[in-house]
């Protein structure tokens, strides 16, 4: 009798499985197979958009049928593979909209450019802020409330922009 390989009979019968259907094996980094199971036990992130539009002004009649499935991580995150969250504290940037206990989505493969809002390290210190760039001028971290000062790099501090933040996810 021939060992191993495929055998008439052999095996669960097709569909009868935890899945209820055929299954594939596939390869992945054992550092990320938690994070994949977590994901696959929770159904992705794909929630259900409605088709009809909200109105922001006078109420409006809308349609209620679902337009499709929605995944909110294809509209956020760019690049999955650089990119974490933070969430904030403080008051300093509440005129952009970024308000404590917000939830910053910050990519750190994209370029700091003036203008852009960072989260920067100074001297090893966290910090949101919008950066100021300039060239020729100092660089400096500005504040987006008028109470608060705008953050000048010196010379002998040590800055270090650790992302870009590409949205915020804001709890009313």
């Amino acid at each position: 009798m021939p060992r191993g390989g495929k055998r008439t009979g052999a095996g669960r019968p097709k569909g009868t499985g935890k899945f209820s259907e055929s299954t594939k094996a596939i390869r992945v980094p054992e550092s990320m197979v938690e994070r994949i199971l977590e994901y696959a036990h929770a159904g992705g992130f794909k929630l259900p958009l409605y088709g009809g539009k909200v109105a922001a002004g006078c109420p409006a009649p809308t349609d209620d049928y679902i337009e499709g499935m929605m995944d909110l991580g294809d509209y956020l995150i760019n690049d999955p593979a650089t990119t974490f969250f933070v969430r904030v504290t403080g008051y300093s940037m509440i005129n952009a909209g970024i308000h404590p206990d917000d939830i910053l989505i910050v990519d750190r493969g994209l370029e700091a450019r003036h203008g852009k809002i960072v989260i920067a390290a100074i001297d090893g210190e966290l910090t949101v802020k919008r950066l100021y760039k300039k060239q020729g001028e100092a660089v400096r971290l500005m504040p987006e409330n008028d109470e608060f000062d705008p953050i000048d790099i010196a010379a002998e501090e040590t800055l270090h922009i650790w992302g870009v933040v590409t949205n915020v996810i804001h709890t009313v």
